[in-house]
């Protein structure tokens, strides 16, 4: 016989195993991704690279050269002597909108 509260908790921990292994392959699956992404040489044919890729972006792009800051270089906190520049900043904004019908967001 099981009781009822053995089963709620094998139920919830079923629940949060499959959560935990969806956030988990999902990141995977991203970090795959950036581990594949082409290498480009920073040049006079990387602007005809990007007008040539599909919708004009490159999700993922590992830049080699030099990339000189507008201002100062970003350096990192966790490895010494490694240094970014950002050059584009995209930020994307949604906005809920409140539903009176149905009362939600």
């Amino acid at each position: 016989p099981v009781s009822p509260g053995e089963l709620l908790c094998l139920g919830s921990s079923l629940a949060f195993s499959g959560l935990f292994y969806f956030l988990y392959r999902r990141k995977a699956r991203v970090a795959a991704r950036v581990q594949e992404a082409p290498k480009l040489q920073v040049g006079d044919d990387l602007p005809a690279l990007v007008s040539a890729a599909d919708g004009r972006c490159l999700p993922y792009v590992a830049l080699e050269g030099i990339v000189l800051p507008a201002k100062a270089a970003l350096t990192s906190h966790y490895h010494e002597g490694m240094q970014g520049v950002i050059q584009k900043l995209l930020l994307k904004e949604h906005r809920l909108i409140w539903n009176s019908l149905v009362r939600s967001w």
